[in-house]
């Protein structure tokens, strides 16, 4: 008999939905043909036992499994269940009448439990798009499908409650889920706040300025000045996400599987810091089977590179292109996939090797030469791409030990979202530009006009730092962020000449 059971494979954050044809006749074998990976041809060994577990058996006939359309590539454990299912209807030891009505997902134990599946979320866009009348998934992926409304999604946790509810013996539960309630109640609520960041009122001002016009920022200073403290709370004062971009981030991470258990849509911002030791493949994504990478991983939120020096030069150059268009392509002879990369890069380094730099009390000190070697890891079109560098000090004591708190992130938030309210204003005709930092020549030609003495400005500061036509769009888009950010129509001497600050890196005794 032959019977057909749908399951769903996912190409970059897309799902694609795949056809598994059960035919079970006369004769003995077990064949799977479709272009299976490893992974899905030892599912017959996990199916075995999992029947045999809850009373059931392989039929001793010839079983031919035929996944379609049989040119993509399949990869995973997740058609386990969808094969059993298969199975079990084509040998008439469960009813079949409706089972092409479900697409069914999941991984098997050996005892029939279910194990989470990866990419649930972009599956159930496409079980709703084509018309499936429900979702049959292991529990822990529940509420990452419930997302989707318009579509039922049964959470199961074993092989048994499903052959109950084609058999008619169970009514499985349906996973309901009120998305915008679950989603703006976890708005506001932060692991790390700026209050707790004693001093470093200067360093605060740069990063709500790189918070509202979504900026690049490197920050320089020794070991021990807040760096990295300062970088993990840079997400509490970006702007609260829109339910748009909430599910384009749970895509991406429901891909990689890096979504945990029993959790729905992600309210917070991401933030990614992977470590130096990083290929740029991991990175960027790619591999064999191509997964989203840290870049991607960390769209719509923060990417924190600590200790940019230190990372392979390969790695950070690769870096460059997601930077200027905001998604990464993975090209492969077969296939191309592409994932979104829209993210903001946060980078931290010590001024030398050794820590310390112009510091005539410092423990260690690094000659001209070791500067320079140091420095130098870093290109210049990457340093080019960040728009605001800044140069951390360490706190003194006085601001240590002071009981009092900073200013809080949600108050430096209502100022940034209100920048970001401007300039979605200022964009609203234009789809693909949401922010100051994603506007190209055209758009800073039109919304950032300087007046003559303005211009007298800016045209010193590039003659005597020497800057790139690149570093002079920068500064533009950054004085405009600082303008925004006064609710200022226009540009300001005083805005321009505080965004020109913000290029330590420019200037002589740096970079030779």
């Amino acid at each position: 008999m032959l019977v057909k059971v749908f399951g769903s494979a996912v190409f970059g954050v897309e799902a694609t939905t795949i056809t598994v044809e059960v035919n079970v006749t006369a004769g003995i074998g077990y064949h799977l043909v479709g272009l299976p990976d490893n992974a899905v041809k030892e599912s017959s060994y996990r199916i075995t036992a999992a029947l045999q577990n809850n009373n059931f058996k392989l039929p001793g006939k010839k079983i031919i499994i035929n996944m379609a359309p049989a040119d993509l590539r399949k990869e995973g454990s997740a058609y386990d269940l969808t094969f059993a299912l298969g199975i079990l209807a084509a040998s008439q030891q469960i009813k079949a009448e409706n089972i092409a009505d479900y697409l069914i997902m999941g991984e098997l134990s050996l005892d029939g439990s279910l194990q989470p599946i990866k990419g649930a979320l972009p599956i159930a866009i496409q079980a709703r798009k084509e018309g499936f009348k429900g979702f049959i998934l292991p529990t822990q992926n529940a509420q990452e499908a419930g997302i989707v409304s318009g579509l039922k999604v049964y959470g199961v946790d074993n092989i048994t409650q499903v052959i109950e509810f084609f058999n008619d013996n169970r009514e499985l539960e349906i996973t309901e889920i009120n998305t915008r309630e679950t989603f703006f109640n976890n708005l506001n609520t932060f692991e790390y706040d700026f209050a707790d960041v004693k001093g470093q009122e200067s360093i605060k001002r740069c990063m709500e300025i790189a918070a509202a016009g979504g900026h690049n920022i490197i920050l320089i200073g020794p070991p021990g000045a807040g760096k990295t403290m300062l970088a993990k709370r840079l997400p509490s004062i970006l702007p609260p996400m829109t339910l748009q971009e909430a599910l384009e981030t749970t895509k991406i991470h429901s891909v990689a599987g890096r979504i945990k258990d029993h959790v729905g849509l992600m309210s917070h911002r991401p933030f990614r810091s992977p470590h130096h030791t990083i290929s740029d493949v991991a990175l960027v994504g790619g591999g064999a089977y191509p997964q989203p990478g840290e870049i991607s991983l960390s769209h719509n939120g923060v990417l924190f590179l600590d200790e940019l020096p230190e990372f392979k030069r390969g790695v950070l150059e690769v870096m460059r292109q997601p930077l200027e268009d905001r998604e990464v392509t993975i090209s492969r002879a077969k296939f191309t996939v592409t994932y979104p990369s829209s993210f903001m890069l946060v980078a931290s380094m010590n001024p030398s090797p050794g820590g310390y730099f112009n510091d005539p009390g410092a423990p260690v000190t690094s000659s001209a030469a070791e500067m320079q070697r140091y420095l130098s890891r870093i290109s210049g079109p990457l340093l080019d791409r960040i728009d605001i560098h800044i140069e951390v000090t360490p706190v003194p004591f006085e601001k240590l030990s002071e009981e009092r708190n900073g200013e809080s992130s949600v108050k430096i938030r209502d100022r940034v979202t209100k920048a970001r309210e401007m300039q979605a204003e200022r964009f609203r005709d234009n789809e693909n530009i949401h922010y100051n930092a994603q506007m190209g020549s055209r758009q800073i030609r039109e919304f950032c006009v300087l007046d003559d003495a303005s211009k007298q400005l800016l045209k010193t500061a590039m003659e005597r730092l020497n800057l790139s036509a690149r570093a002079y769009d920068r500064i533009l888009k950054v004085s405009r962020s600082i303008a925004d950010l006064e609710q200022s129509e226009s540009i300001k001497g005083d805005h321009l000449s505080e965004a020109i600050q913000y290029r330590s890196l420019d200037r002589e005794g740096w970079l030779g």
